[in-house]
């Protein structure tokens, strides 16, 4: 949600933000929106007061036996109830199309975000890792999952339709230990609590992370009144909806590995083989809530947290910075992280961190008193994956094959799997 005041105080810097976002200048409209709402509300407020005014006059004309100056009155105050509800209406309706239209707006990119309209536009900002070569043609994750025996799309669409997945054995355990893997460095290492949160959530939630209204056909709804989370970070990041927290809970560093829904809409005819799109997938996901003055080192820190855990694991990675046209609807500022998939001989994003600025904060009612203050502000949002859990093994899946389709188990996750050093058909 957009702050009224800085959009009446900064028409052009805002017009000019939603330009970079691809729409046509709002601040014009906005600002006779509320003007009209609150011009409403002032009317309102004066003819409460000569009502009641009146009210009283009436009180005193009948005690003095004046039953003229009385009659007078009381016609007054049923005029003014007349508009006064005439004048609530206005307010209202002047109310709900400003929220209408705030509550669909992206948020505000940040002034040295990259300017695009599109993915060709994002910035490089570094590489991890060396591409690795093969004597032999790399395959795809799919094939090699499925020549395994361990990754099975037929069962899992005679169970639930497309865009599901069945894992079994060793690619099973890999899931699990690669989520146990993540979950161990973001709370030993870097300082995450974790959190078990639902994966049923009531509309007050999406809408305070940004999901609705915009974004419902992206979304599984059930048939009373819940939704299926499409990523952590709603659940997480609603805990501190509607408090006011002291200064010292600050920053708040959550991390959660959860099952994710969506539907992807709007991914006709996208990556529709293999583990890359899927309707249900799970991820570890990072949440921080953080004191405003410290959000952009928050979101250098949050990425490098997610680069551990790519690091550690050996994939080549890239770090991207995402254009203004490329951003997501809640975020200020995006830091994208790609592996290398020797497969698809490409990099694909396993990780957005984003900085969310005050937006999401202020559709949430989430603020914090800074000490020795009275007053209260905003906090500043922050969310991350740590990773992707399901493209993480579709990564170590395709880096680590063998010629002869069998995978080499990276060594963080040995562990984890028992001590296995090799994936193959008969595991």
């Amino acid at each position: 949600m957009h702050d009224l005041k800085y959009i009446r105080e900064n028409p052009a810097k805002f017009d000019a933000a939603m330009k970079q976002r691809a729409l046509d200048p709002q601040a014009e409209y906005i600002i006779a929106l509320d003007k009209t709402r609150r011009d409403a509300q002032t009317s309102l407020q004066e003819a409460q007061t000569e009502r009641n005014a009146k009210s009283k006059e009436i009180g005193i004309a009948k005690k003095s036996g004046d039953d003229d100056k009385a009659s007078e009155m009381m016609e007054a105050v049923s005029s003014l109830k007349v508009k006064m509800a005439e004048l609530e209406s206005a307010e209202n309706i002047a109310a709900a199309k400003l929220q209408g239209i705030l509550e669909t707006l992206p948020n505000m990119p940040f002034p040295d975000v990259p300017v695009g309209l599109d993915e060709d536009s994002n910035v490089e900002q570094h590489v991890w890792g060396e591409i690795p070569t093969y004597s032999f043609e790399a395959k795809q994750h799919f094939d090699l999952g499925e020549n395994l025996g361990l990754m099975d799309f037929e069962s899992a669409a005679k169970i639930s339709g497309a865009r599901f997945v069945v894992l079994k054995g060793a690619l099973a355990r890999l899931e699990r230990s690669l989520a146990n893997f993540m979950l161990d460095v973001q709370t030993d290492e870097n300082g995450y609590r974790e959190i078990v949160p639902p994966a049923l959530v009531r509309d007050q939630a999406l809408y305070g992370t940004g999901q609705l209204p915009k974004f419902k056909e992206d979304l599984f709804h059930t048939d009373d009144g819940f939704w299926l989370i499409p990523t952590a970070e709603v659940p997480l990041t609603n805990l501190v909806r509607e408090s006011i927290l002291d200064e010292a809970q600050l920053p708040m560093r959550l991390t959660a590995w959860t099952q994710c829904f969506r539907s992807e809409a709007g991914s006709a005819g996208r990556d529709t083989r293999g583990m890359i799109r899927q309707h249900q997938f799970s991820k570890v996901e990072m949440v921080s809530i953080v004191h405003p003055d410290q959000s952009d080192e928050e979101l250098r820190r949050m990425t490098g947290c997610a680069e551990t855990i790519l690091q550690k694991l050996g994939l080549p990675y890239r770090l991207v910075s995402l254009c203004t046209g490329d951003l997501g609807f809640g975020a200020r500022r995006t830091n994208d992280l790609e592996v290398w998939l020797p497969g698809q001989n490409q990099y694909r994003e396993i990780s957005s961190c984003s900085n969310c600025g005050d937006f999401q904060a202020r559709r949430m009612k989430a603020r914090f008193r800074e000490n020795g203050e009275k007053g209260t502000r905003f906090v500043h949002t922050l969310n991350g994956s740590g990773l992707a859990v399901g493209r993480t093994l579709v990564a170590v899946l395709e880096n680590y094959q063998n010629e002869d389709g069998s995978i080499t188990v990276p060594e963080a996750l040995r562990p984890y799997m028992g001590g296995l050093v090799t994936i193959s058909a008969d595991r």
